[in-house]
């Protein structure tokens, strides 16, 4: 059995590689949410049709009974998809049942369901994406969901010291006389670095999903999740998450270290200037290889020296938030841990109002530059966490007095890594502690008028997605769904059904009511995504590394920065909804991250929870 077992599950590996290799439907002009829609939720298909005047359409089930019928609404020229567009609703079905089509003319729509529970797989296979990406530990067969995903650990072992010598630009670094164990945590996105600022934003978009959605019941409560901690008595959730909540603490400088490093805006282009600082309590911004490495890349064959890079104020708020956040959560779970997440919290928080002007300035090989010179959301979102998990009032009168509170509500942006004042509002909004009504009252306004802009920008889309920008930035499908996050907030706190329908239209445009006819989630619908810019799901580069799991997010068109040699060959000749290829080269249209990931399981949680 032992010399058969393995050749079992390389047949098995390949068994699973070729379904997922499958031909794939043909795009077609009809499109609509790939995995179907719920019986009580809205239902809307958008058809590609040069006809100026009002298709005759027909919904008809698995046994080709009309069900409903009309005409269709004539959207016209859509600029973000460069078409003509005509849409469908048929929110008046609310029958359940599978093989339902959309006939518009004489042309029919691959075939559909209409069922409840149609993300209960989606937000586990999103939630699992965290698990696939771990540093440090073997990924295990039992825990994914085709052999061929399994691989030793890559980097089991990360004593760093920091990079000293030149960086691109010539600047010289001076490094650190200490080494740190920062072993563990997720990769971050398709190379093998680790960025404290895209772990912080990710760790507070999943802790913030088990706070809304625990109180009603877990729908990750521990033995539901495929992670090896599964039975230990912790929410599988919980459990995925401390697994970057270590790697944050393991990050932190310690107390009573000098580093000299830049300090304050410095003039582009010319040397930059270094200054010596008490850097105690801060955290380094990020950890990774001296020098890229190829596609494909398993991340235990990785040769590259790695090293710490310098700590930055915008790293150091996000450990204090994260922390802090972990602090109130665990204080039942695991007291010692919930400690000494709030104790380097406080700390962290201390060393960036110490140290208020250190910005990522290096220009180095090998990793992402996560630069942020706006610094006034990281400092309101750190105190609000540290307020809601302590309710201290020095925390509370740091909100107050920040730049972000006195220009709500045109302060509550869409969150991202380096814009996360609104992740603060949906703190304050389910843990308002002291704020008296007037300031509750501002908060929820905030967040109304943030969910507002997205609901207008969604009336101005052919496709009603909720999100219009002139232009799509790098990882437009994370900003859609951290809108839709939002929104959701909002339907919560309102009970107004146009935002849970908000909610809807941004998963359904994700899930392939856009004008590629793609669902950009790996695993999931006819056309789902399979060739993200990832090292180790790199099929599509070499045959001997596997297709991605199920529930992989690509960040989706990006028409702004359009850098890769893909892009670099769709650049003046897609529009901006377009911008996109499911191609592994095409790092700045088809690359996956956590930070993208996040908003995922959070929204398709929800929607599972709620009848999407």
């Amino acid at each position: 059995m032992s010399r058969l077992l393995p050749r079992l599950l390389a047949a098995a590996s390949v068994l699973a590689a070729s379904s997922a290799l499958a031909a794939e439907p043909a795009a077609s002009p009809i499109r609509f949410n790939q995995l179907g829609f719920a019986p009580d939720a809205p239902k809307l298909a958008v058809v590609a049709d040069s006809a100026s005047a009002p298709l005759s359409w027909r919904l008809v089930d698995g046994r080709g009974r009309t069900q409903a019928s009309g005409r269709t609404e004539v959207v016209g020229a859509d600029s973000a998809s460069g078409e003509h567009l005509h849409r469908i609703d048929f929110s008046g079905v609310r029958t359940a049942g599978d093989g339902f089509k959309l006939v518009v003319g004489q042309t029919q729509s691959r075939p559909f369901a209409i069922q409840p529970a149609r993300y209960e797989r989606l937000k586990f296979d999103a939630l699992g994406y965290f698990y696939e990406n771990r540093a440090a530990v073997p990924i295990e067969p039992r825990f994914v969901s085709r052999p061929d995903l399994a691989r030793p650990a890559g980097h089991p072992s990360e004593k760093l010291t920091c990079f000293s010598g030149k960086d691109n630009a010539g600047n010289t670094w001076p490094g650190c006389d200490y080494t740190l164990d920062v072993t563990g945590g997720w990769y971050d996105a398709g190379d093998h670095g680790k960025y404290v600022v895209n772990a912080g934003v990710s760790v507070w978009t999943l802790l913030n999903a088990y706070e809304r959605l625990a109180p009603k019941g877990s729908p990750f409560a521990d033995g539901r999740g495929r992670i090896p901690e599964a039975g230990n008595g912790v929410d599988d959730l919980l459990d995925e998450t401390r697994v970057e909540l270590e790697f944050l603490l393991r990050m932190q400088v310690p107390q009573g270290k000098r580093l000299s490093v830049p300090v304050g805006a410095q003039g582009r282009g010319k040397p930059l200037v270094f200054s010596p600082i008490d850097a105690g309590g801060m955290a380094h911004l990020k950890a990774h290889d001296q020098r890229w490495t190829g596609l494909p890349m398993r991340p235990d064959k990785d040769p590259e020296t790695r090293f710490l890079y310098g700590p930055t104020t915008s790293a150091t708020l996000n450990l204090a938030a994260a922390a802090a956040q972990c602090g109130r959560i665990w204080r039942t779970i695991d007291p010692a841990f919930a400690e000494r997440c709030l104790g380097a919290a406080r700390s962290a928080y201390a060393a960036a109002k110490r140290n208020p002007e250190v910005y990522a300035l290096g220009d180095f090989a090998g990793g992402g530059g996560y630069g942020d010179s706006k610094l006034a959301d990281e400092f309101f979102w750190a105190a609000s966490e540290l307020y809601a998990t302590t309710g201290e009032a020095a925390f509370l009168a740091d909100l107050k007095g920040s730049s972000v509170w006195t220009g709500l509500p045109q302060t509550a942006d869409d969150i991202a890594w380096p814009a996360v004042a609104t992740a603060g509002l949906v703190t304050l909004a389910a843990r308002p502690g002291g704020l008296d009504a007037a300031d509750q009252a501002k908060v929820r306004s905030a967040l109304v008028a943030n969910a507002d802009r997205a609901l207008a920008d969604g009336a101005r889309q052919g496709y009603r997605l909720p999100y219009a920008p002139e232009g799509y930035p790098w990882g437009s499908n994370s900003t859609v769904l951290n809108r839709a996050l939002v929104l959701a907030v909002v339907a919560d706190l309102t009970g107004e059904a146009r935002y849970k329908a908000g909610v809807v239209d941004a998963m359904d445009y994700v899930l392939g009511r856009n004008p590629l006819d793609r669902s950009f989630v790996s695993g999931h619908g006819a056309r789902p995504m399979r060739n993200p810019h990832h090292r180790f799901w790199a099929h599509q580069m070499d045959p001997a590394f596997p297709l991605p799991p199920p529930g992989a997010l690509s960040g989706g068109p990006n028409s702004t920065s359009m850098g890769d040699p893909v892009a670099l060959e769709l650049k003046g000749k897609c529009a901006p909804l377009k911008c996109w290829a499911d191609d592994t080269r095409a790092y700045a249209l088809n690359e996956v991250a956590i930070n993208w990931n996040a908003p995922l399981v959070w929204v398709a949680a929800w929607l599972d929870r709620n009848g999407g």
